[in-house]
C-alpha cells in the first residue's frame, strides 16, 4: 500500500505468479492489478482485482478504511482481473452502492449471474461527490472493451484510467515504461486506436496531474512523454525511422539473406530490428513493427503458402489495423517461390502501405544472382 495523495490510497497487488496476460500475453515480470481508495467525507473504493488475490486486497481495503466503511464500489471495466471481487465486496459491505454505467451491469449479470440491488448507474459526465472530492465519469468505449469508462477527480486532478496508460510487469519490476507500455498498448488496445483518440481529446481539455491505471505504475510528473506515446500508437504513426526484419527460415537459407540486407542498413547507419518469428515472443514482435517506419518480411515458401509464424505474424498485424508504413519482401522457394505474392496480398487490407517493388527471390540459398536484388531493396530502404 501507498499514498498516492495524502487521502487517497494504493490497495492493488502484484501478481508473480502470471505465466501468461490475457491466456496469450508472456509477462516474465508479472503484472500489477491496480485498486484505490478515497478516503473523504464518503469513502469510494475503486476497481477490485483478480480472484486469486481478492483476500490480499480486501485485508488491504480495510487496513486503509479502519472503523470506516465504503460508501461505494466503482467499477471502471468489467474484465475479471479487475472485477472478480465484486460480489465479495457486496457481501462484506451490503450498504455500499455499485457504481457503473448501463453495460457495467449487464455484464456483472453475465459474468457473476447476480443483479446488482443497491446500483448507481452513471452517464457520460456524471458526477459523483465525495465531499472534497468529485469524480467526474467519461465514458470510453472500446478502450478496450464496450463498458469501459475512467473518472477524473476534480480535487487532485488525477485521471484513474482503466485499461488505459497500462503496463505489464509488477509494480516491483525494474524495467523501462515505454518498452512493456508499447508491448501492452498495441496487443491489446491497438484495434482501438479511433476510441483512444476519442478519449484523449476528451481528456485534453482537463488539467491532469496524475494517471492511474489498472496496470503499472501511477504516473505522474511530465505526463507529456505518455501522452504523446498514446497520441502516436493510437495515430498508428511509427515512433523513429527504424527498419525491422522479420523473418521465418526453415534451413537457414531465408535467415542468412535476412541478415545480409540487415547488415546493409546498419553499415548504412539505419536502426535495424530483426526477429526470427519462430523463436521471438509474438507480442514483442507486432510492437516493434509498429514502432518502427518500415518492415522487411522475409519468409520460405511453405506448402505452396507462407511459413505458418510469418502468416500469424502478419495477421496480427492486420487485426490492429497496421497501417502508414513502407513494407519490401524477401521470398524463398526451390521450385516456387511465392510467398511475397502471398504475403503482399494478406496486408492488402491494410491502409496506406507503400509495397516496395525490389523483391529478393531466393531459389533454395542465396546466389550472385540475389545480389542486385538484394542492394535495390537495401537501397530503396534508405531512402
Amino acid at each position: 500500500m501507498f499514498n498516492v495523495e495524502s487521502d487517497i490510497f494504493y490497495v492493488g497487488v502484484n501478481d508473480r505468479s502470471i505465466d501468461l496476460f490475457e491466456g496469450m500475453y508472456k509477462v516474465p515480470e508479472g503484472v500489477s492489478y491496480n485498486s484505490y481508495v478515497i478516503s473523504d467525507e464518503k469513502v469510494a473504493v475503486l476497481d477490485t482485482v483478480d480472484a486469486a488475490y481478492g483476500d490480499e486486497w480486501l485485508q488491504k481495503v480495510k487496513s486503509v478504511l479502519g472503523e470506516r466503511r465504503p460508501d461505494y464500489l466503482v467499477v471502471h471495466h468489467m474484465e475479471p482481473d479487475h472485477s472478480a471481487n465484486i460480489l465479495r465486496f457486496i457481501k462484506e459491505f451490503p450498504e455500499a452502492c455499485i457504481v457503473g454505467n448501463a453495460k457495467t451491469f449487464v455484464m456483472i449479470k453475465e459474468y457473476f449471474g447476480f443483479e446488482v440491488k443497491n446500483a448507481c448507474k452513471v452517464e457520460d459526465g456524471g458526477m459523483l461527490s465525495l465531499g472534497r472530492h468529485s469524480l467526474r465519469f467519461i465514458m470510453a468505449p472500446l478502450v478496450h472493451w464496450p463498458e469501459v469508462m475512467v473518472s477524473y477527480d476534480e480535487c487532485s486532478k488525477i485521471v484513474f484510467s482503466a485499461d488505459g496508460f497500462g503496463k505489464f510487469g509488477a509494480l516491483d519490476a525494474d524495467q523501462p515504461w515505454d518498452d512493456e507500455a508499447r508491448r501492452y498498448y498495441i496487443g491489446i488496445v491497438g484495434k482501438y486506436g479511433v476510441q483512444v483518440q476519442a478519449l484523449l481529446k476528451k481528456l485534453s481539455s482537463l488539467e491532469v496531474d496524475k494517471i492511474c491505471p489498472l496496470h503499472g505504475p501511477v504516473l505522474e510528473g511530465d505526463l507529456s512523454h505518455y501522452i504523446g506515446l498514446y497520441d502516436t500508437w493510437s495515430s498508428y504513426r511509427p515512433e523513429k525511422d527504424a527498419v525491422m526484419v522479420a523473418y521465418a527460415s526453415v534451413y537457414g537459407h531465408t535467415k542468412a539473406v535476412a541478415e545480409m540486407l540487415a547488415d546493409i542498413l546498419k553499415k548504412a547507419g539505419k536502426e535495424v530490428i530483426v526477429a526470427d518469428l519462430a523463436r521471438a515472443d509474438r507480442s514483442q514482435c507486432v510492437a516493434d513493427a509498429f514502432m518502427c517506419g518500415k518492415l522487411v518480411l522475409a519468409s520460405v515458401t511453405y506448402n505452396a503458402e507462407i511459413f505458418p509464424c510469418m502468416r500469424e505474424f502478419i495477421d496480427c498485424l492486420a487485426e490492429r489495423n497496421f497501417r502508414g508504413r513502407t513494407v519490401g519482401f524477401i521470398e524463398n522457394g526451390t521450385w516456387a517461390p511465392i510467398s511475397a505474392k502471398l504475403m503482399r496480398e494478406r496486408l492488402s487490407g491494410c491502409r496506406d502501405i507503400n509495397f516496395l517493388a525490389p523483391v529478393v527471390r531466393v531459389r533454395a540459398s542465396f546466389s550472385e544472382e540475389n545480389v542486385p536484388e538484394l542492394e535495390a531493396l537495401a537501397n530503396a530502404l534508405l531512402k
